[in-house]
């Protein structure tokens, strides 16, 4: 945990962190669309472009993923050579009696302890997504009216916005921007980042919002709080008007909100803030 007076901090700073603002989950014709986040990214927009003048620092948190990635289908295979459809869930047992295998077989052992290590941390089992954020594809773009509004911010403050790319480590999940669901020791970028927390540390206040709630916003703001010192979780914002769950997994981002605001979290509508 790092210190709370961090050297340099100007408290009265406002930071927005956007999470994972990409076509795949952010417009319907994306390969993981969030449903209600087209609305979402709207009115992000459209409170950067009357408000910019008020934040500090931007930091968007992007999705950047291998097709052949350890929560896509193709990784995987049964006994017939099937890949497993999208929303299927691996569990250590599925591993260990054949169900699921991986597609190289030489992988066994390295997935088998992968599967073992997250059943241990108790966040997630491995949900097998649509692919999805690929490298080089579009739906890896910001969506288009929050790509705008950056730009004008960064023209506007002459600050550059502070991107971050999470999940290109095909090994290991990373919902979380502070760091992977099961760190691997040859890659430092699935480590925690400590550039990022002490950055929003030096804040007096963190806006957050992004996609998807259940998921890549829970465990990055849980993630920040577990590495932030309890009394600054007060300064973190949730822009509840700027984020939804994926379908099917309301309860996880309904849960997390409670949890967050019994640590300290505001929430906040774009419009009220």
């Amino acid at each position: 945990m790092y210190n709370e007076k961090v050297k340099g901090a100007d408290m009265k700073k406002t930071h927005l962190i956007i999470i994972d603002p990409q076509v795949d989950f952010c417009l319907p014709e994306g390969a993981l669309y969030v449903r209600g986040a087209d609305g979402d990214m709207e009115r992000l927009a459209g409170f950067i472009g009357i408000q910019g003048c008020r934040i500090d620092e931007i930091h968007v948190t992007l999705d950047t993923h291998h097709f052949l990635d350890i929560a896509h289908p193709v990784f995987w295979k049964d006994s017939t050579g099937g890949h497993p459809p999208p929303f299927t869930v691996i569990t250590v047992s599925d591993v260990e009696n054949g169900r699921w295998a991986p597609t190289v077989p030489s992988a066994h052992e390295k997935v088998l302890r992968y599967v073992r290590a997250l059943e241990a941390n108790g966040r997630y089992a491995l949900c097998i997504w649509p692919p999805h954020c690929l490298i080089g594809s579009a739906g890896a773009c910001i969506h288009p009216a929050v790509h705008s509004q950056l730009l004008a911010w960064e023209e506007g403050r002459a600050t550059p916005v502070d991107f971050i790319t999470k999940g290109s480590n095909r090994w290991t999940e990373h919902y979380s921007a502070v760091m992977a669901e099961v760190i691997d020791p040859g890659d430092t970028g699935t480590s925690l980042n400590t550039g990022l927390i002490e950055a929003l540390q030096g804040a007096g206040r963190v806006l957050v919002a992004g996609e998807a709630l259940s998921h890549c916003v829970a465990n990055t703001v849980t993630d920040i709080a577990d590495n932030f010192g309890e009394k600054n979780i007060k300064k973190l914002v949730l822009l509840e008007d700027c984020s939804s769950p994926v379908a099917g997994f309301e309860q996880l981002g309904a849960d997390f909100v409670e949890r967050m605001v019994k640590r300290g979290m505001k929430v906040k509508t774009a419009s009220n803030v």
